[in-house]
């Protein structure tokens, strides 16, 4: 986290995963549809996050949990659905033996 000592970076390349892509796609999407405005605004959300919560996550699920915390935020979207869309994908992996 800004501001405190963290060591070396790991440099090594890092394949990027499918739904890693859905994110920045939908971060893209977020600013040509004009619901979010800048960078600025996802970096607000990431400084919402717990301190446990910020090391615990990867660096795209930093950015998922800050589109969401700006989109509802906003009234875009409401946490129900939200929510109901979270379980349809858990279900469907479960469904389909993905994690």
């Amino acid at each position: 986290m800004g501001g405190f000592e963290a060591g070396p970076v790991n440099q090594n390349e890092k394949d990027t995963a499918y739904w890693e892509w859905q994110i920045d796609a939908m971060i893209r999407l977020a600013l040509d549809k004009g619901l979010i405005t800048d960078f600025a605004e996802l970096r607000d959300g990431i400084e919402q996050l717990e301190p446990q919560d910020y090391e615990r996550f990867t660096y795209f699920e930093r950015w998922a949990k800050s589109l969401a915390y700006c989109l509802l935020s906003k009234g875009i979207v409401t946490q129900a659905l939200l929510d109901a869309k979270i379980s349809e994908i858990r279900e469907r992996q479960a469904r389909d033996g993905l994690r």
